[in-house]
């Protein structure tokens, strides 16, 4: 298999390394393959891919989509080194309030998927970075709220 599925603190919240083939030429990997995902837990539909470039220092987030419009996320920085957060703001659940936290680089190529109901964000660690990830639902800006 060409992913490791590893479950965090919280459960639902799962970091996602990728096997990465690498020589002198560079490398490959596989940063997406619905059957590996759909059987280890990610069974949803990205509908929408998001691409992104900060400085050093920026702060992004933490932001959400309000229901219906919540969104399930496969996130990966793909140039530079990032601290990455996701808030578990779902009223009902057990881990209400509790966060995970990650470093994503594109050395280390890990992503991070959060379900919805979690509130997300980052923080640029190098002078920039580039930052992909997968939406689940459309941007809806009249349903996006924000934590600080």
């Amino acid at each position: 298999m060409p992913f490791e599925f590893e479950r965090q603190k919280i459960k639902d919240v799962i970091l996602v390394k990728p096997k990465v083939f690498g020589d002198s030429r560079g490398f490959f990997m596989e940063s997406y393959k619905k059957t590996d995902f759909f059987a280890n837990g990610i069974d949803v539909e990205f509908n929408q891919d998001n691409h992104s470039k900060s400085t050093k220092g920026v702060l992004r987030g933490l932001h959400y989509q309000a229901k219906p419009y919540g969104q399930a996320k496969l996130v990966r920085c793909s140039k530079g080194r990032i601290y990455d957060v996701a808030v578990d703001i779902r009223p009902n659940s057990e881990t209400f309030g509790q966060y995970v936290k990650v470093e994503l680089s594109e050395d280390n190529k890990q992503m991070l998927y959060i379900p919805k109901g979690f509130a997300h964000g980052f923080v640029v660690l190098s002078d920039f970075a580039e930052f992909a990830y997968k939406c689940t639902d459309f941007y809806h800006p009249n349903d996006e709220g924000g934590l600080k």
